[in-house]
This record gives C-alpha cells, structure tokens and sequence, in this order.
C-alpha cells in the first residue's frame, strides 16, 4: 500500500487506530453494542497496517481496541443469554 505525500522511513499513525481503542474501551465499560463495531474496524485496521509494511504505526492502540472489542462482544452475547433465560423462566 502506497501512502501518498509520504517520506521514506516515516511511519504514521493509521488513521483509525484511536476510534479503535474508543470503541473498544466503551463496548467494555458502557456499551456493549459497539463491540462488533471495533472488531470489524480492528481486524480492518490491523490488516491495512500489516499490508502498508511500516507506512502506517498505531498497531498497539488497534490491537487493544481489537481485543477490548472481541472481549466486550463475548460480555454482550452472555448477558443477552441470562437476560433470555431471565425472561423464559420468569423469576429474577
């Protein structure tokens, strides 16, 4: 991947890489919903930032973003199931 109006040997930042970590961090603490959305933006972003070989940096704040949005997903699908089960069995 070429990155235009850029010097050799200069990495920068890619340009997802904070949404990543926000949405990550608020599928976690607040939000469950958004935890597919920083997956997908992720697993997008950390493919990009492997295909540039360098031209893009970030890889860290993707990479946590990533994993807090697969984590925050698999905490979203749980309390679905109990709230499901909840709802079916009637008692709380």
């Amino acid at each position: 991947m070429v990155i235009p109006n850029q010097a050799p040997q200069e990495t920068i930042e890619h340009p997802h890489a904070t949404a990543v970590l926000a949405l990550g961090a608020a599928s976690l603490f607040c939000c469950g919903v958004l935890g597919p959305v920083a997956w997908a933006l992720g697993r997008r972003a950390l493919d990009q930032i492997e295909e540039s070989h360098g031209g893009y940096g970030g890889r860290a704040q993707v990479l946590v973003g990533y994993v807090l949005g697969v984590i925050g997903t698999i905490l979203m699908v749980c309390m679905a199931i109990v709230f499901l089960l909840i709802l079916v069995g009637g008692r709380a």
